[in-house]
């Protein structure tokens, strides 16, 4: 099994990689199928309208996740990776006043937002709960084409026939790797048979499609955007938006531990804090609809930056190789999770979002201080562990209560984690797959209204003011 660390560390916006980044690349890929040959054209046909339908929890939290306007966006032609924030209203405002779409390469179409953007939240669709359904007509009302969409989390979006084939069958394997591991003890076997350090096997992974350069490159690239994301959240104060005028706190707080750090005050908590703010300023940047990378989700973004931000504060050590082997030995268990079990908060709650983000940040940390591969296994499992269960019930469907402070407690959680681990031997009770099976039941089991559809929980036992 290979899942590239750009795979799961992807430059997108906010506020959701499945909600928000996943309907717009699904946009995206439906304007591609329209310009292939790969659907039967009636002679003489043009496609003149466009209609969407967005299914069970996209439906349910689709408008505080921006997931209609990352429709029309996607439909525009703009992707998750290059749009500029600063003109996403422009363009929408643009299609929401002429009915029409004119992505480059197609002609014009008629999409009228409010006639065309269906939230449908009485149908969902079979495969997932983040589901999508694109039809192109043509000028009488006839039916040219259609294609589900399912956005699975972190951003991946697969076909309906896709999603089939992936639960269905075993896909052969699109790029050989030498360490192709698809649990955490094939990792350790693999480990050990070589002598290598998760990193470095990654490392030999993933220079099989790019050469070292290039890897770190796209590494340096990928903190760059997290680095980025943290100082514009820690400069930037106000409302957020979506109604819930819920304040960042993040600038504030930064402000006054700057404040305590120059005049030497103590403060036993002094890197929780730290932890809690870098976390916090990603998450609301993140709610903000700021540039944002999945790690492994844009929920629960803030963890895995906010764990190196510490790194590079708390450790007079640290180096840029030391951020790439975080990088890629996080993705390794994120590769895991995700195969074994979920990332989507719709599919399994919180636990596959946060959890998922500790135990990967967790991992990291421990690799970068000198953690053993079973140390650093270990790491993995106590984060995951003591997450195990959590649900995803964000009031009115927006990624601020409770998800921005729930990044800070996971990369605290992160940080213990590392750190128990570091003073063991590696040796422990519950195996890391042990952990992420049990994550996938427990997903299975919990209700729907806990999955990402604010129908439970805080989202409804609170008043939304």
């Amino acid at each position: 099994m290979f899942l590239s660390v750009f795979d799961v560390f992807k430059i997108g916006i906010g506020p959701s990689s499945s909600h928000t980044m996943g309907p717009m690349t699904a946009a995206n890929a439906f304007l591609a199928l329209i310009l292939s040959p790969d659907w039967p054209r009636p002679v003489g046909a043009r496609i003149a309208t466009i209609k969407v339908s967005l299914h069970g929890s996209l439906a349910h939290t689709g408008i505080g996740h921006g997931s209609d306007r990352a429709v029309v966006l996607g439909l525009t032609g703009a992707t998750a990776d290059t749009v500029d924030p600063d003109r996403m209203d422009e363009l929408v405002a643009e299609v929401e006043q002429t009915g029409k779409i004119h992505p480059e390469g197609h002609p014009e179409y008629a999409f009228r937002p409010k006639d065309d953007l269906l939230l449908d939240k009485k149908n969902p669709l079979a495969g997932h709960a983040n589901g999508m359904l694109f039809q192109a007509l043509d000028s009488s009302g006839r039916l040219l084409l259609k294609q589900i969409y399912y956005s699975i989390g972190g951003g991946f979006v697969v076909t309906d026939l896709e999603l089939e084939r992936m639960r269905t069958a075993k896909k052969a394997e699109s790029v050989k790797v030498p360490y192709p591991f698809a649990t955490a003890k094939q990792m350790l076997e693999m480990a050990a048979r070589s002598g290598l350090t998760i990193a470095q096997m990654k490392r030999a992974n993933e220079e099989v499609t790019m050469s070292a350069d290039e890897l770190d490159a796209r590494l340096d690239k990928i903190w760059d955007a997290m680095k980025s994301c943290i100082d514009r959240g820690l400069a930037v104060d106000g409302i957020m938006p979506g109604g819930l005028k819920v304040r960042r706190r993040a600038r504030q707080i930064h402000d006054k531990l700057q404040e305590e750090w120059r005049s030497n005050k103590s403060n036993p908590l002094l890197a929780n804090d730290w932890l809690s703010v870098y976390a916090m300023a990603v998450n609301e940047e993140n709610a903000g609809g700021g540039r944002i990378v999945t790690a492994p989700t844009n929920g629960a973004a803030g963890v895995i930056p906010a764990t190196i931000r510490y790194y590079q504060h708390f450790h007079e050590d640290w180096d840029q190789n030391g951020i790439r082997d975080y990088l890629l030995t996080a993705a390794a268990i994120g590769g895991i999770v995700k195969h074994n079990a979920s990332i989507s908060g719709a599919e399994v709650g919180c636990q596959g979002e946060v959890g998922s983000a500790a135990a990967m940040a967790a991992a990291g940390l421990a690799a970068v201080m000198g953690g053993t591969p079973e140390q650093i296994e270990n790491a993995a499992e106590i984060a995951l562990e003591h997450h195990l269960g959590m649900t995803c019930d964000p009031i009115a469907g927006l990624v601020q209560v409770p998800c921005i402070e729930r990044n800070a407690l996971g990369a605290v959680k992160a940080v213990t984690a590392a750190s128990l681990a570091l003073k063991g031997n590696g040796q422990h009770f519950v195996p890391l797959d042990a952990c992420i099976e049990t994550m996938r039941q427990t997903g299975n089991d919990m209700s729907e209204k806990y999955k990402e559809t604010s129908l439970g929980g805080l989202a409804v036992n609170v008043v939304e003011c």
